[in-house]
């Protein structure tokens, strides 16, 4: 006769379904990441789009953000290795997304 194990709680069961559905990627790890890692304002107008060669490219909601952020670089790379490790990216790219 086999045991039944005891139900575990909704919140983790899904945690570990969207853990094994999340490519493992570059891009994909700083998408995850990037809301806390930079605040919810800047990730309110500024998004990781794409992914080549270690840098990370993010659309920003006009040309201020980009230059904003791209003087903020170093600040932002800095908190993503602390999270993300060898995961992180390389460098930055920021560009205004056109409308």
């Amino acid at each position: 006769m086999t045991r039944r194990r005891a139900p575990r709680p909704a919140g983790e069961a899904l945690r570990a379904v969207l853990a094994d559905a999340t490519p493992r990627t570059r891009l994909a790890a700083v998408q995850a990441v990037w809301a806390e890692t930079v605040g919810e304002r800047v990730a309110g107008v500024a998004q990781p789009l794409s992914e080549q060669e270690g840098t990370v490219v993010v659309g920003c909601a006009d040309p201020v953000w980009a230059e904003e952020l791209d003087l903020m670089q170093e600040q932002l790379l800095r908190g993503l290795r602390k999270r993300l490790g060898d995961q992180a990216p390389l460098a930055l790219r920021f560009r205004a997304n056109r409308s």
